[in-house]
């Protein structure tokens, strides 16, 4: 199985502080942003990874990475988005490294508290299909949003007026790799975007989509309240740890 983090974008919502670097650079306490997701595949077992970018700081990943040594692997691949085309045109550029197995996508902003490694082998045993993590929130018409019935996920919903639920879809989804041949059949949102809900969908009509509630904190950290929420969860865990 191999890892996917994506990291693109003009980070627009995190101006001006994202007008010299890209918004995954930035630093949550006491890490750069990109270091939390690449800790999490890690924690999991994932050792092959790579990572999308775009914009002009590009160059500055492969500068503070390298080749990903300061995590234990022995390479970190590299791909890059041009322009903001969403979230599934980024992990379309990664068909050639997913080399027809089993991916597991986290958008780069997502910071998690506990290990993956229980759902991660849920979708081991799962014989073919995605998984997606939801966690209850506040403000789940900020996020994808599913609408659930029992132990099924009839919908999901792209930052709807109405949310059909109090639930988020996370940003870590794990798929087979039909997720491919699902992005090439998207058509641009209002947005203008390939939508990575588009693709969850597409999963939920072929009958093939489970999720898990999410254990543990979560958060974003795509603008400034998120990115402040994510530095204070963040401290507060080393400060418990450190007692």
């Amino acid at each position: 199985m191999k890892g996917v983090i994506l990291a693109g974008g003009l980070g627009s919502r995190l101006r001006p502080l994202t007008r010299v670097t890209n918004k995954h650079l930035l630093p949550v306490y006491n890490k750069p942003m990109i270091y939390y997701p690449i800790e999490t595949l890690c924690r999991a077992g994932i050792k092959d990874i790579m990572i999308v970018t775009g914009g002009n700081s590009a160059g500055d990943f492969l500068r503070l990475l390298g080749n990903g040594r300061d995590f234990g692997l022995k390479d970190i691949y590299y791909t890059y988005q041009e322009g903001e085309g969403g979230i599934a045109d980024a992990l379309s550029l990664c068909e050639h490294f997913a080399e027809g197995r089993r991916i597991i996508v986290i958008l780069g902003d997502n910071i998690f508290q506990n290990d993956i490694t229980p759902y991660v082998q849920k979708f081991k045993r799962q014989k073919s299909g995605a998984r997606l993590l939801l966690k209850e929130v506040e403000d789940p018409g900020r996020f994808g949003c599913p609408q659930i019935d029992g132990d099924r996920i009839i919908c999901i919903e792209e930052k709807p007026a109405v949310p059909k639920s109090c639930f988020a879809v996370t940003g870590i989804y794990m798929y087979d790799n039909r997720v491919f041949d699902f992005c090439k059949e998207l058509s641009p949102s209002d947005r203008g975007e390939l939508e990575i809900t588009d693709v969850n969908n597409r999963y939920i009509e072929a009958g093939n989509l489970q999720f898990d509630i999410l254990d543990g904190w979560w958060t974003d950290a795509g603008q400034f309240d998120s990115l402040f929420l994510a530095t204070k969860l963040v401290a507060a865990g080393i400060s418990t740890n450190e007692q």
